[in-house]
């Protein structure tokens, strides 16, 4: 069974740096992509960042685009987010996921959430 579990979040102010956490267990084969999303009040959960864990590629939505930074150590079965110049609209509570498909479109377990404020 995937468990995830995230740390990290909290209060920041605008044009600050945050890096998030995932720690990562009971993965099979079968999840070959780790990776985040997020969702903010009255918002659908949305595709942030993903890492392949096994070639380190990744892939991210225009939105964090060269703000975001994901990142992956294999050996320690950990999922990082660094997260620069934030802006108070990337406020939202920030899932931990796994699975398969660039944009992980499968989803085989999600962590429990983090949330990150980020204050103007």
């Amino acid at each position: 069974q995937v468990q995830l579990v995230e740390s990290g979040g909290g209060l920041v102010q605008a044009g600050s740096s945050r890096r998030l956490s995932c720690a990562a267990s009971g993965l099979t084969s079968f999840s070959t992509r780790v990776g985040w999303f997020r969702q903010s009040p009255g918002k659908n959960r949305t595709f942030v960042a993903s890492i392949s864990w096994k070639s380190g590629n990744t892939i991210y939505t225009n939105d964090v685009k060269g703000r975001f930074t994901v990142s992956r150590d294999v050996n320690e079965k950990m999922l990082y987010l660094q997260m620069d110049s934030l802006k108070p609209l990337d406020t939202a509570v920030y899932y931990c996921a796994a699975g398969a498909g660039l944009y992980m479109d499968r989803i085989d377990g999600w962590g429990q959430g983090t949330q990150v404020t980020v204050s103007s």
